[in-house]
């Protein structure tokens, strides 16, 4: 994987091959950024890797945080990024420049659209065990309540429905990379934010996608006003409501324009209690549930936060910040 410094100089060379155009870098009060200058016009960078499904939301909101505190535009330099997700980045006046060359800036009279290079994606490598699919259910059940780091080992293998093997080894992982310290009589959990973003990450990413099950519409359309009115209960295997839905009855802060329910049923039986029919392009997500979940109508809201995270829409962003503050506050 190339460097920050060798992905600038890559993304430098290719503006200039691609344009004429010179990037000038300079640096920035803030030791993570530096400035970038083209034709006159100054933005903040940032150099990410990578964008992904998993990490876009909290990407999006560091480079808004970034561009406020600097008070310039945001330039994003990138490896690669999936041409959705730099559709979206540029609605969110996000600018962005990929390793193909592929941009997108817009500043007062400077305007620089390339498209259609091809890019290619970072190679796989070997992820730690921690945020592979077991890992992820493993530290959920430890984010969701810091006090079960101290369960025994066949305890957190029955909450997380992993095997026993699994909680050994990923312990011993977190132990290893700073996210768990062992004393002589307890564990605790450190880097606690560092450690939900690494988790949120990785849940959208590698777990979420292997959940989904159907895409799905209300046969009355008209029935999206009355969502809330819906009887889950009524699904005899537990169903409750994620994402948007969740994040608005906790926050009474946002409506909803999709509509996430977990469940443990299969999905005719969800259709058939709640009148949905399949499709593809449906509001509706049906997702399976992993853990074993407490009592209500909603998921937690570490798992609410998640999903408003891995939309990387802004409005739930910001919602995702109140929950943060709010009902995740005891991770900060």
């Amino acid at each position: 994987m190339k460097t920050k410094e060798g992905l600038w100089e890559e993304i430098k060379d290719k503006l200039l091959e691609n344009t004429g155009i010179t990037i000038t870098r300079f640096d920035s009060k803030r030791e993570s950024n530096s400035i970038a200058q083209i034709k006159g016009e100054r933005f903040i960078v940032d150099v990410k890797p990578e964008i992904t499904q998993g990490n876009k939301g909290i990407v999006l909101q560091q480079l808004k945080d970034a561009s406020r505190k600097e008070n310039l535009p945001v330039l994003l330099i990138t490896k690669y990024i999936p041409s959705a997700i730099a559709k979206s980045f540029v609605e969110e006046g996000i600018n962005h420049i990929d390793a193909a060359g592929n941009c997108n800036i817009r500043r007062n009279n400077l305007l620089l659209i390339i498209e259609g290079k091809k890019t290619e994606r970072l190679p796989k490598t070997n992820q730690p065990r921690a945020f592979q699919e077991a890992g992820i259910k493993l530290i959920y059940c430890l984010l969701v309540n810091p006090d079960n780091i101290n369960k025994s080992f066949r305890e957190l293998a029955e909450l997380s429905r992993i095997s026993l093997g699994s909680v050994s080894a990923i312990i011993q992982e977190l132990v290893d990379s700073k996210f768990l310290l062992k004393t002589r009589n307890r564990k605790v959990l450190k880097n606690k934010i560092d450690f939900l973003k690494r988790w949120v990450i990785a849940y959208n990413d590698v777990l979420r996608p292997k959940l989904f099950i159907k895409r799905m519409n209300f046969i009355n359309k008209s029935e999206y006003s009355n969502w809330s009115n819906l009887n889950l209960s009524s699904i005899s295997e537990k169903t409750l409501w994620g994402g948007e839905c969740a994040a608005g009855m906790m926050t009474q802060n946002l409506a909803p324009a999709s509509y996430t329910i977990y469940t443990d049923a299969i999905w005719q039986s969800v259709g058939k209690s709640l009148k949905l029919i399949p499709d593809d392009n449906g509001k509706i997500e049906i997702l399976r549930l992993f853990y074993g979940a407490e009592e209500g109508n909603t998921v937690s809201p570490l798992l609410v936060y998640a999903d408003l995270m891995g939309s990387g829409d802004s409005r739930n962003i910001e919602t995702a910040e109140i929950i943060l503050n709010d009902e995740l506050q005891y991770l900060k």
